[in-house]
């Protein structure tokens, strides 16, 4: 796989409004990442839980700080603390 893949991974859910939000700060601070698009079903999510522990989306991956993490809100704080104006 080549090196020109986004270091963020955005697991999502098509039309949730939680992960819309998180693609907005996403968008708005101009971040490249990629998106992943999850099974509906809460039982059958089970590449989110290998990689955070929890089923719920959205959750991202940054391989920029190697930090995982689920809960919108948790990730807009830590996008915000990462790469907003003030980092």
């Amino acid at each position: 796989m080549s090196g020109d893949q986004p270091a963020i991974t955005l697991y999502r859910l098509q039309a949730c409004p939680f992960c819309e939000r998180v693609v907005r700060v996403l968008d708005e601070r101009g971040l490249d990442y990629r998106s992943r698009f999850v099974e509906p079903m809460h039982a059958d999510r089970n590449v989110v839980k290998r990689i955070s522990g929890k089923r719920t989306v959205p959750a991202i991956v940054d391989e920029n700080t190697g930090v995982t993490m689920s809960e919108s809100e948790n990730i807009v704080e830590y996008l915000e603390q990462t790469y907003g104006e003030a980092a």
